[in-house]
């Protein structure tokens, strides 16, 4: 069936419950409301027009059947500046996907892409070319599809001739003289504009706040009257150290939940202790001290060269990753497989680590 719609049923003194509607399939659950939470934030302040909001102060508890009372948030004053969002118009783009299959993966990419290059440079090379070879192969594979890796072939240019006919024409006319087995997702179309998106910032001042009833009736609302220019930043909490003892290896998901997403060319990424475990405390001093920026990127290597921050969050159980310039100019613009980031989490949740066997034992 359709999951509900959450509801939030908000008190006078600004706790709230997170419900649904009844009779509607899902689950409103201290997880569920959690990998809300840390989704696509930065750090423990949440800046919004009205109150930037602590994270580190929120409260989460069962209240029953999909109810969960949010409690003790604390807030600050808003910032004086709001956040408005810029699209830039930046250009034309086209890919093309390769289907290489069965042996001797690595020297039928460098064919094709060797072709390729040589007849961009015949008819006019794109500003941007870029090439992405993914080996999803295996040994001896029992289906056609598990024998198959897939090279992509992105490009960008100011002008639509270079990412237009010549490099699709280019692609298709090399079915016949290329790799063996050679073969594409699908034939290539036209190119396409696309917009990069940056944030920019306006007084708040500047900006008016207009509330509009269902019978036409138009509010005016002032700003703030306390805002600030610089928001302050909230100290690291404390952790515990973590639990010693055996450990086994085993994906990070038999552990943490995750949630993903994008914030314009950067990625976020929130890990969370599900709430059930017998052993949560421990678990997470565990996590908490597992999760740095080194680990992020033994874990990630496509971070390797890029702007890490962690932020931990222990009324949640939770820890958050900021992952800065993953995603190039943003979702329009990127060429990742996951352009907004959303399976980020799922990916880190299958990456191997050592985990202390006790914490495995009591969660599995």
């Amino acid at each position: 069936g359709r999951p509900g719609f959450p509801i939030a049923e908000i008190a006078a003194d600004g706790g709230c419950v997170i419900t649904k509607h009844d009779g509607t399939t899902g689950a409103v659950t201290v997880d569920t409301v959690t990998a809300q939470l840390v989704y696509e934030i930065t750090n423990a302040n949440y800046l919004g027009p009205d109150v930037t909001t602590r994270l580190d102060t929120i409260g989460l508890a069962q209240q029953g059947p999909d109810r969960v009372a949010i409690t003790d948030v604390r807030g600050s004053a808003p910032p004086s500046t709001a956040k408005v969002c810029l699209n830039l118009f930046s250009g034309f783009r086209n890919s093309v996907e390769f289907l290489l299959t069965g042996l001797d993966i690595d020297a039928k990419a460098d064919l094709i892409i060797g072709q390729m290059e040589h007849e961009m440079e015949a008819s006019g090379r794109p500003e941007s070319v870029e090439w992405q070879l993914d080996r999803t192969d295996v040994d001896d594979p029992q289906t056609q599809a598990a024998a198959t890796s897939i090279l992509r072939c992105h490009v960008k240019d100011q002008r639509p001739d270079p990412v237009g006919r010549a490099f699709t024409s280019a692609a298709v006319e090399l079915a016949l003289a290329s790799y063996p087995g050679f073969t594409m997702t699908r034939p290539p179309g036209a190119g396409t504009p696309y917009g990069t998106y940056r944030p920019a910032y306006v007084r708040q001042t500047e900006v008016p706040h207009t509330v509009v009833f269902a019978n036409g009736e138009r509010l005016d609302i002032a700003p703030p009257e306390h805002m600030v220019d610089v928001v302050e930043a909230v100290p690291a909490p404390d952790i515990d150290d973590p639990p010693a003892g055996r450990t086994d290896r085993a994906p990070l998901g038999r552990l943490a939940y995750a949630r993903s997403g994008d914030k314009g060319g950067d990625a976020n990424l929130g890990l969370w202790i599900p709430s059930q475990h017998p052993d949560r405390a421990q678990a997470y001093a565990w996590l908490a001290n597992f999760v740095d920026v080194e680990a992020v990127r033994a874990l990630l290597p496509e971070t390797e060269d890029l702007d890490v921050e962690i932020h931990a969050l222990p009324n949640l159980c939770a820890v958050n990753i900021v992952i800065h310039g993953l995603l190039g100019e943003g979702v329009a613009a990127s060429t990742r497989f996951d352009p907004q980031a959303k399976a980020l989490g799922e990916w880190i949740r299958a990456r191997f680590v050592e985990i202390p066997a006790d914490l495995l034992k009591e969660h599995g």
